[in-house]
């Protein structure tokens, strides 16, 4: 990450404001995926699931995006789901306008049709293909985005594979490298993410790994990077997965992202995941790439975590007082991420 990037964050949270937006711009998707977090019936609280929210769509969806960006002035906007490229036509207009903007914009997709070929040429743009898997889990888990139809639609495109490791990938032996040499070898993937999945509290999912998979995982993937250099995942970060941050309170992606649901109205909290996560298992690679970067020791002695939540607090503060100072009713208003906990005891990203 840039320094001018860092800087210009550090300014947002002293502001009070979330450097990062993630958006839920459709509550459709023509997957039904196992464990997928974004249609758990707690996603939202438990009041409503995402598929119950009112959504938008045409240039209604368009101008509302803009606006809700000119509120809350990101550096970063993650479009996400249900599924972005349900809303192509729409994508096609929000993406160049938000990069001309000089945001940094990702789109999270199960790549089920082309994305725009334009975007291609895009500076700004990380576009996210989410794969569970090796091919036969991976197509009985979420087709109709198969691996054959993957491949095919992303023919023309710079793409990020970002797959969340589960249950099934880890109890299969291999199954990290295989993944990585094929993957690695298609010319339109640029770097590779993993993730591992993130259970909700109290619940046994068949996708949940248990401490010594997750262990196995994180050293296999370790030993994986010199052979693989598209496995954009640094050292710290990976050893992150073994000791993710304890709550929402000390998680600095949970703090510095902020995520609004289909109807741009609705807070998804605690963080992105939603609902309850168990962040002792926590799995998400956005939290475990901050995590290691907060516990970096600026000049050898204090922890940059530590500069971040006193600069969070005091941001929350001043945020509070420009909230009263400017508020306007006509502007969708979406509450910040509190910097304590939220009285929920708790997930990644990716789909």
């Amino acid at each position: 990450m840039k320094t001018s990037h860092v800087l210009r964050s550090w300014g947002r949270i002293l502001q009070g404001r979330a450097p990062a937006l993630s958006i839920e711009i459709t509550r459709e998707c023509p997957l039904s995926c196992p464990g997928c977090y974004a249609y758990e019936p707690n996603h939202l609280g438990g009041e409503r699931t995402l598929r119950q929210l009112a959504d938008f769509r045409g240039e209604e969806l368009v101008r509302r995006v803009l606006r809700l960006i000119e509120e809350t002035r990101p550096l970063h906007v993650s479009l996400v789901g249900g599924d972005p490229l349900v809303r192509y036509r729409e994508l096609e207009k929000i993406v160049p306008a938000l990069i001309a903007q000089g945001i940094h914009v990702q789109v999270v997709t199960s790549a089920f049709r082309p994305p725009p070929r334009s975007w291609a040429a895009l500076p700004l743009l990380n576009l996210v293909v989410s794969i569970d898997g090796l091919e036969e889990e991976h197509n009985a888990r979420r087709s109709p985005a198969t691996y054959a139809r993957i491949l095919k639609n992303i023919e023309s495109s710079r793409i990020t594979v970002h797959c969340t490791v589960t249950r099934q990938m880890a109890e299969r032996p291999g199954s990290l490298a295989e993944f990585l040499r094929l993957w690695s070898d298609q010319v339109a993937v640029q770097r590779i993410w993993f993730s591992v999945f993130t259970p909700q509290r109290g619940a046994s999912p068949a996708e949940r790994l248990s401490a010594e998979q997750r262990q196995r995982v994180v050293e296999e993937l370790l030993a994986l990077r010199a052979a693989f250099p598209k496995l954009d995942m640094a050292p710290s970060a990976l050893r992150q997965f073994l000791k993710p941050p304890a709550s929402p309170s000390a998680c600095i992606f949970a703090k510095t992202t902020r995520t609004v649901s289909a109807d741009l109205r609705t807070p998804v909290l605690p963080c992105q995941l939603g609902g309850d996560p168990d962040c002792a298992e926590c799995g998400c690679i956005a939290a475990m790439g901050l995590a290691a970067v907060g516990a970096y020791r600026v000049g050898g002695l204090i922890p940059a975590g530590a500069l971040f939540h006193a600069s969070h607090w005091l941001g929350q503060k001043m945020g509070r007082l420009r909230r009263r100072r400017d508020a306007a009713p006509e502007l969708v208003q979406i509450e910040p991420v509190l910097s304590g906990d939220s009285g929920i005891d708790p997930a990644s990203a990716a789909p």
